[in-house]
């Protein structure tokens, strides 16, 4: 099926959103458009990065699939019997987000990991803070849904809460939702929405390469790709706040539960973790952070989106962190174990 120009847009625009570090990270986020009674998704495990270099969306019979999200039909959940096999031919599987962009009537949604916004979501006070940012813009539609695993039980939420003219969704621990009738308008209006909601950045003492370099030597760690994940340990507020517990669903699936921090005089080699759930970040308080080389691709991104948050955040904020069962949750769920599968070669 040749591509139609508003889904040449969207291509345009996720690639664009994909390449930034503070909308959205790794393989995280998902945008769709509905036409001609089909859903184009991304596709699970691709990257919106990569949106106009090679086909990351698929079509989903919409009728059928919304049709089982109100019988509470499980098959809604991964959305692949409703898969159009003709226009799939590279027998891509939709995102497990599928279920989410089709309860909107609009016909573009954008679905971002968006760093202004997952800074004001994981708050107690999540709901408030952002609707105060949110009051003086107009034309916003807004509705708040505290954590829920991602995928059907989210788009079941939204169904049952939000208004039909709903345009701007934010998700506690999680991230941005925001839909138009265009491409070009949810561009927009995400933009917007970030904007209102943006938070500056608490700057961080500079890392010890050296040190790093040194501790790594002849173990299975190693500096991160981006230098900007030391903050997380060169900044005290951020430490204290990072290891406090995981604060969103990526970060469990690439990273692992929150972030370990290496006891003063051990080294990196001798270091195991006694989390449930492997953790591929080590924080050297005062130094820097290294990654575990098992990492998947994606990691550092999620290292990166880590400082940032945790840096516009202070350490007295009340915050909802994610409890050990939402981690294992989504850890040991078959969409994110595909996921995971999908991102195994390990980063350079």
């Amino acid at each position: 099926m040749a591509a139609s120009a508003q889904l040449k847009a969207l291509a345009t625009l996720s690639a664009r959103l994909g390449r930034d570090p503070l909308t959205t990270q790794a393989a995280g986020g998902n945008t769709s458009l509905k036409q001609d009674g089909a859903l184009w998704i991304k596709a699970s495990g691709t990257w919106l990065a990569e949106a106009d270099a090679r086909d990351i969306f698929l079509p989903v019979a919409l009728a059928p699939l919304r049709a089982a999200i109100a019988a509470n039909d499980e098959r809604a959940a991964k959305a692949t019997d409703f898969v159009i096999a003709a226009d799939n031919p590279l027998g891509l599987r939709p995102s497990v987000e599928t279920s989410v962009h089709a309860v909107f009537p609009f016909a573009a949604v954008l679905h971002v990991h968006c760093i202004e916004t997952v800074t004001h979501a994981v708050r107690i006070d999540a709901e408030a803070s952002i609707a105060a940012r949110l009051a003086a813009q107009s034309g916003i539609v807004h509705v708040h849904i505290p954590y829920l695993k991602p995928g059907l039980p989210l788009a079941r939420a939204i169904a049952a809460v939000a208004p039909p003219d709903t345009n701007v969704v934010t998700l506690g621990n999680h991230g941005l939702i925001v839909a138009a009738d265009t491409v070009e308008e949810a561009g927009l209006l995400l933009e917007r929405v970030a904007k209102a909601l943006a938070s500056p950045a608490r700057p961080a003492p500079p890392a010890d390469l050296a040190a790093l370099a040194a501790l790594a030597e002849g173990s299975d760690w190693r500096l991160p790709s981006d230098p900007a994940a030391h903050a997380i340990a060169t900044d005290p507020e951020r430490l204290a706040i990072a290891r406090g517990g995981s604060l969103y669903p990526d970060h469990v699936v690439f990273l692992g539960s929150a972030v370990a921090v290496l006891p003063e005089g051990m080294p990196p080699s001798a270091f195991e973790s006694r989390a449930t759930i492997p953790q591929m970040l080590l924080a050297i308080p005062g130094k820097g952070v290294l990654i575990h080389r098992a990492v998947l691709r994606g990691g550092d991104d999620l290292a990166r989106a880590l400082a940032e948050v945790t840096g516009r955040l202070g350490e007295d904020q009340p915050l909802r962190v994610l409890t050990e069962a939402e981690e294992l949750e989504l850890f040991n769920w078959d969409a994110e174990i595909y996921r995971r599968a999908l991102a195994k070669v390990p980063e350079a």
